[in-house]
């Protein structure tokens, strides 16, 4: 197996050349969001054939290149927990991958319970990768030669797996649920969530009296312009967990806001005199100019709140049909069935196979094989006036 670091034009037109005429490749992504404020594609690894090609989009555009073989849909592309990926690939290179195998998705199909790549590759191949540089910082240039033998094992033997799953999903009847979850994952998109409230990602968020969670915010903002100037992931220069206790504190001084254990002292001599003028300015607001903890408009069907104890009753029953059916299949509970997709037709029920067809999220596979259960059990639940 040959690896190619591709970092120019020049570079780029052999990865052309070698992507000229196959009809199958596989692909990875590495992004920086562990050590970087931005999560940005860093490097992207292709083999096709004997070739792996490790590419890096901080020095050449591959849009051009890469953008004809991942939106043929008659190019099989082979992945491995592809979600984030794709979204990446949406944003960054403004590509919409067609043609997807998943790995991971194949396996919990099967009701394999080893799921990460280094597992299946020593489960199903007997190859043992290295978990090194799981959370490498792949911004950094130049990249160290084991960053790269570790980035190309990545995608050299994912071929022979996609082929093993394939192959047993195929004998047990289930490669047409694989090719749906494919298809529908393809359609991911990436979402810009910068306009979303910050303090909805804080559990803790939820307990704190509104003028707490006024001065959490403006923490999160804080943190965020540090981050955003230093090029570094959030949690690296400052946890949530420190910024819920600034705020239930109110520190006064530089000492004060020094004490919180978890916000180091360099940082509040750097910056604290930021966070606390932006305390002051909110101190003068008025209780009623200050926002309450975003609550969800829905719970996922339409109704606010805890469901009803009807909704709740029909809950449960349609669990029971999942669970036992997913253990008859040997497959997670979850990927036979969200409870999402219960908790929608227990808060309206389906009448027929139309209906049920209808549901948003509910793949046809899913259906097919537990629609007939569902249906019954709701039935017998609305006449019971459970």
């Amino acid at each position: 197996m040959t690896i190619r670091y591709v970092a120019d034009s020049g570079d780029l037109a052999a990865v052309e050349a070698a992507l000229g005429g196959v009809d199958r490749i596989a692909l990875d992504c590495e992004a920086a969001g562990y050590h970087r404020y931005s999560d940005r594609i860093c490097l992207i690894q292709i083999t096709a054939g004997a070739e792996t090609f490790l590419v890096d989009p901080l020095s050449t555009d591959p849009g051009p290149v890469l953008r004809p073989v991942l939106e043929d849909s008659s190019i099989e592309v082979v992945m491995h927990g592809a979600d984030f990926d794709i979204r990446l690939l949406d944003r960054d290179l403004d590509i919409r991958l067609e043609g997807l195998f998943d790995t991971q998705i194949a396996a919990s199909l099967l009701g394999i319970t080893t799921l990460g790549l280094q597992g299946l590759l020593e489960e199903r191949l007997g190859v043992s990768v290295s978990k090194q540089y799981q959370r490498a910082d792949w911004a950094q240039r130049p990249l160290p030669e084991p960053m790269k033998e570790y980035a190309a094992y990545d995608t050299m033997h994912l071929h022979r797996l996609a082929d093993e799953l394939a192959r047993e999903l195929t004998d047990r009847d289930r490669i047409e649920w694989a090719r749906e979850e494919f298809l529908v994952l393809e359609k991911v998109r990436f979402e810009d969530r910068t306009e979303e409230d910050p303090v909805r990602r804080i559990r803790a968020a939820r307990d704190l009296a509104p003028r707490e969670l006024a001065r959490l915010r403006e923490a999160l903002r804080w943190r965020d312009g540090i981050a955003r100037e230093r090029d570094r992931a959030l949690f690296r220069v400052v946890g949530d967990g420190p910024l819920v206790e600034v705020a239930r504190r109110n520190p006064r001084d530089l000492r004060a806001l020094s004490d919180v254990q978890g916000l180091s002292g360099a940082l509040a001599a750097a910056h604290g005199e930021g966070l606390l003028s932006r305390f002051h300015e909110m101190e003068g607001r008025a209780e009623t100019d200050l926002e309450a903890y975003p609550r969800n408009e829905t719970n996922g069907a339409g109704s606010g709140g805890r469901p009803p104890p009807e909704v709740e009753s029909r809950m449960a029953r349609l669990k029971q049909v999942r669970n036992a059916r997913a253990s008859s299949l040997g497959i997670d509970r979850g990927t036979l069935l969200s409870n999402a997709i219960l908790l929608v037709l227990a808060e309206a029920p389906p009448a027929n196979p139309e209906e049920l067809e209808q549901v948003e999220g509910l793949r046809r596979w899913q259906a097919e094989l537990l629609g007939e259960e569902l249906l019954q059990t709701l039935e017998d639940t609305m006449g019971s006036g459970d």
